[in-house]
């Protein structure tokens, strides 16, 4: 039963599983071994994934590694599958910046590891991969966190314990998600650090501190006293007693009703037996000319 329902969410042969390949590729050339199932391959027979999450490689560094592997070779083998359309191609599971730069550096053969992988293996496999990477930003971390807990169904302690990270880094990152999408920019294009934005969760308007912060240069110990000081003004604020009562449910629905058949806005100020006032606010002479119909009919 325990075994179905793991295939049913999709987790494959299991984390630990898909992270022994990865290492493979991910150890630095001087600590990995050449393992018995390496193989070479003609480049043209080796195909990206369509489905890397990710998309963009700088044409700076790969030019820079396609002069590493012209000069010594590429001693980190690919992770590859058998294409799943074409039995003469082999589809990139992992090394696809590799690959790419091979090209640049007009390499006619790659070493490879062949692993028979599922559609949604290679996804995790590029997840995890996407994980490693030395460049990759806060949020960029948390959405690859995210996707793999959503779609795979890894929960914050199996992923530490796989990719030998704390839970509380998971967790850290993982709430820098709930920061509005500008925030969520600020840190991706490094106008803010990620202490910063995780200082700025707990505030009411994350994005007008996020632009304060950046407009001033301030620290993260800086943001931190911010928003603290604004959290302590806004809960004195709330604890000031209120000049008026708030009006019933009763008040509130009439309010509603008139306003929805005048299209206007109206307000019932109820005074108890002493009667009370109905504002009626209209936009235009042609409200104030509709107006004066109705009551006039």
């Amino acid at each position: 039963m325990a075994e179905n329902k793991l295939a049913k969410r999709g987790l494959g042969r299991g984390l630990s599983a898909l992270m022994a390949d990865i290492d493979v590729a991910a150890a630095p050339p001087e600590q990995a071994s050449a393992p018995k199932n390496r193989t070479l391959i003609p480049i043209e027979q080796i195909t990206a994934n369509p489905d890397q999450p990710r998309r963009a490689f700088d044409p700076e560094t790969l030019k820079e590694l396609a002069e590493s592997l012209r000069s010594r070779g590429v001693l980190q083998p690919l992770i590859v599958r058998p294409h799943p359309k074409d039995a003469e191609l082999f589809q990139i599971v992992a090394g696809e910046r590799r690959w790419r730069a091979a090209q640049m550096a007009q390499l006619h053969e790659l070493p490879v590891i062949i692993r028979e992988f599922s559609d949604n293996e290679v996804l995790e496999v590029a997840i995890i991969e996407n994980i490693q990477r030395a460049d990759l930003n806060s949020i960029e971390e948390a959405a690859s966190f995210r996707q793999l807990m959503d779609r795979f169904g890894h929960t914050q302690e199996r992923l530490a314990e796989a990719l030998n990270k704390s839970r509380s880094h998971i967790a850290n990152l993982l709430r820098l998600l709930n920061l509005p999408p500008q925030v969520q920019e600020f840190v991706k294009d490094g106008q803010l650090s990620a202490g910063h934005a995780r200082a700025l969760i707990t505030a009411a308007d994350p994005l007008t501190l996020a632009k304060k912060v950046i407009e001033k240069g301030l620290s993260v110990r800086e943001t931190e006293e911010l928003v603290r000081k604004l959290a302590q003004d806004q809960g004195d604020k709330a604890k000031e007693p209120r000049g008026k009562p708030e009006k019933d449910a009763d008040t509130r629905a009439l309010e509603s009703d008139l306003g929805a058949h005048l299209r206007m806005k109206v307000s019932i100020n109820h005074g108890g037996s002493k009667g009370g006032q109905i504002t009626i606010s209209y936009k235009d002479l042609d409200q104030l000319d509709k107006l004066c119909q109705i009551l006039g009919s």
